[in-house]
């Protein structure tokens, strides 16, 4: 595809819900998020696209957090691809953009750089965290690997955990200006069926793989054919269109589902942002003893400790870390 220069509705998220149906749903474009996340690292290209599609599920469900709650999304496999972490942090105030890091791990030696990306994962789970703050007990849901792609996984989650129909349609790849510059763009829609009291199933009913529930096993009569129709009209949507170079969101929704009574909400910006620090490396490291820390130690009486998710580097003083520190860390050099 060819890049074009940042347009208004990059790194955005646009809520919306079609009145008709009772479904509700978003459509998310990432542009520079994308590039500062998979700048943080030299990932192969299959890992980039592995990434780019777990930071775009992630802006696509995240955009439902409250202000200054926290969305994590986890995939854990059994193949070379071993684990892609996203977070997405809710505004801290009202108008302020959510924030998203990503990061993977993988064995670069047994990576096959001509497989399919997902084929690298291997078998293994699908997990969301949402933790609302402080005194708060965060909630967690795990899924098994499932269907062909990240976002199939998304979708059996929500089936069988939460029990709501969701559908994700994404597009994702590097781009190229022309001019000679270039980046990462992607563009996706979730639809998602509100509760409508529909089929009676438990978890061991599904049709899915495995025996997973499926959008199928939650929906019947006139909230099946509702979900059906608007899936067939999602099928028409080209990847082009859901990138976004040349449609904005609310044009987009309304070639799509006109018919569907579309009702749009304020959007909402995203931005790249971690929150790694130093206070919050020394509370990591405040478990170990003084004995633990001196395994950490450099021969240049340092511990240091990166950042996977923005490649900050910190250098800190051993004897200021751990529950049996000697210094405190207003006496730290490394800080003055």
């Amino acid at each position: 595809m060819t890049r074009s220069a940042k347009i208004s509705w990059d790194d955005t998220v646009l809520p919306f819900q079609l009145d008709a149906s009772n479904i509700r749903g978003r459509v998310a474009r990432l542009d520079g998020v994308l590039d500062q996340v998979l700048a943080q690292h030299e990932y192969p290209p299959v890992v980039e696209a592995l990434v780019s599609e777990m930071a775009l599920l992630t802006a696509l469900i995240g955009q439902t957090m409250k202000l200054r709650w926290k969305l994590s999304l986890q995939v854990r496999g059994s193949g070379p691809v071993r684990l892609i972490a996203t977070d997405y942090y809710g505004p801290t105030d009202d108008g302020e953009p959510a924030r998203i890091r990503a990061y993977a791990s993988y064995d670069a030696d047994s990576i096959d750089h001509n497989a399919g990306g997902f084929s690298q994962v291997g078998t293994g789970y699908f997990a969301i965290l949402i933790d609302q703050g402080q005194d708060t007990a965060p909630y967690q849901g795990i899924t098994p690997i499932a269907g062909a792609s990240l976002s199939s996984c998304a979708e059996a989650y929500f089936a069988q955990s939460e029990q709501i129909p969701t559908r994700f349609s994404l597009a994702f790849g590097h781009s190229q200006e022309a001019d000679g510059s270039n980046g990462w763009r992607a563009g996706g829609i979730i639809l998602q069926h509100l509760p409508s009291g529909g089929a009676n199933v438990t978890s061991e009913e599904g049709t899915g793989e495995g025996g997973l529930l499926s959008a199928a096993d939650l929906l019947d009569g006139d909230a099946n054919e509702n979900w059906n129709r608007v899936n067939i009209l999602l099928d028409t949507v080209d990847q082009l269109e859901l990138v976004g170079p040349s449609i904005e969101p609310a044009q987009l929704l309304l070639r799509l589902f006109h018919e569907e009574q579309p009702r749009i909400y304020d959007i909402q910006p995203v931005t790249f942002g971690c929150t790694c620090s130093d206070d919050r490396v020394r509370q990591s490291l405040s478990i170990y003893s003084a004995k633990d820390i001196g395994h950490m130690t450099t021969d240049d009486n340092q511990v240091t400790a990166d950042c996977q998710f923005c490649g900050a580097h910190y250098i800190l003083d051993p004897e200021t870390l751990g529950f049996e520190a000697k210094l405190s860390e207003k006496n730290d050099p490394a800080k003055s």
